[in-house]
């Protein structure tokens, strides 16, 4: 590699998904949906989150490699669909 030449760049997935819902049963109802995704073409992984800034709220973060195929979400739960432009990692 040249030193003008762009560093490698990590393999990442193309799409990111979000999947957010609020209430007191919120961060189970989340957790048991995203136990159903690895079942789905191009899933690459998820997190389940939460913040003790925000009680109540989770949210689930999904990585694609394929086009998100159309998920069946639980009710009242708000959902986005992101096309990764630009992945940074750690450096050396």
């Amino acid at each position: 590699m040249t030193p003008d030449a762009d560093p490698p760049r990590a393999a990442t997935p193309d799409f990111v998904h979000y999947a957010e819902l609020k209430g007191e049963d919120a961060l189970a109802r989340l957790d048991a949906w995203a136990a159903t995704l690895s079942a789905q073409p191009g899933f690459a992984g998820a997190e389940v989150l939460t913040s003790p800034a925000q009680p109540g709220l989770a949210l689930v973060a999904s990585r694609w490699t394929a086009p998100v195929p159309p998920l069946a979400l639980p009710d009242g739960v708000k959902a986005w669909v992101f096309v990764v432009q630009t992945s940074v990692t750690p450096s050396a």
